[in-house]
């Protein structure tokens, strides 16, 4: 697990060493546009990488269908050592997962759920003392979302103080523009207990990420904290989203960097979203993230990137 020392060095990825460079972790189960690998979470801990992703298949054919935990000695070739299907959380679709590492050694995965039948989405918890013991704990609710408003996605960080989430939030109130979101920042004192604390960071009108933004992941670094996020300029770009930068403001939220996107799959309609990253001690950094291929389908990706 990243020190804060690590994560304080670390800086955002160069374009091109992230595409060309990357691995492949994990191909999708059929090879067709709505057929998915990705939205990566990932731990370093004692040696051991740990990540957690969600698999998908095509809208009518099941939707995100697992979230999935397995573990890798070189954070490329991963065993699964846990599954978890949509049922057991009485869910339509399963999105995104967060794995987090307590300072007390716990272990939690965050899951992001769909209401059967709406566009609502949750977010539900499982904790465990390992992380094979997450299969079988059980679920409770700690992002219920409203009739107004559905919430998923959360990025999670504890700063040494205090737990730090942000959600991607989705306004309900026109049920043909459900896609829109903006990134919503919320504390906590225990990580259960989450307290709103107002938009981090919403799309620029006119501009690539005008219709929606979505935390990827945050890099706690005091007054030179940054994020990469997910965007959209239309309804069209849903599920095709590209990844942008955005730097801490010094209040509570975040200012998007200009020329946008950063990065994108070289494949159209080139989406790279769900960007993760650990630092290493030598200052590099791992990260995962999911893109779309040649063929449509979404494949999960790892590259090693230098300090």
């Amino acid at each position: 697990m990243s020190s804060r020392a690590e994560l304080h060095r670390l800086r955002p990825p160069a374009p091109g060493p992230f595409w060309d460079d990357a691995e492949v972790v994990l191909e999708p189960e059929d090879p067709r546009p709505g057929s998915w690998a990705g939205g990566p979470s990932a731990l370093l801990v004692d040696g051991t990488w740990w990540l957690a992703y969600r698999l998908r298949r095509p809208v009518g054919e099941g939707r995100g269908f697992a979230n999935v935990l397995a573990r890798s000695d070189d954070g490329v070739r991963f065993t699964p050592v846990a599954a978890l299907g949509r049922d057991a959380f009485g869910a339509e679709s399963l999105e995104r997962p967060a794995l987090v590492r307590t300072p007390e050694g716990r272990w939690r995965l965050y899951v992001s759920c769909a209401t059967p039948g709406t566009k609502h989405w949750r977010v539900d918890l499982l904790e465990a003392g390992t992380p094979e013991g997450l299969a079988t704990a059980p679920a409770r609710t700690v992002l219920p979302g409203s009739d107004l408003t559905a919430v998923k996605d959360p990025v999670i960080r504890h700063d040494g103080s205090q737990w730090h989430l942000w959600a991607s939030v989705h306004p309900l109130d026109d049920p043909d523009a459900t896609d829109r979101m903006t990134t919503e920042h919320a504390t906590s004192d225990d990580g259960v207990t989450w307290t709103w604390r107002g938009i981090a960071l919403a799309g620029t009108p006119g501009s690539w990420d005008a219709r929606g933004v979505r935390f990827a992941t945050v890099v706690l670094a005091g007054s030179r904290t940054w994020a990469l996020y997910d965007g959209r300029a239309t309804a069209e770009e849903n599920w095709e989203e590209r990844t942008g930068l955005a730097f801490h403001d010094g209040e509570l939220g975040f200012s998007a960097a200009a020329g946008g996107p950063l990065l994108q799959s070289p494949h159209p309609p080139s989406g790279l979203r769900y960007a993760d990253v650990v630092a290493l001690p030598d200052g590099g950094a791992r990260w995962f993230y999911e893109a779309t291929r040649a063929d449509g389908a979404h494949e999960l990706r790892t590259v090693l990137l230098p300090g």
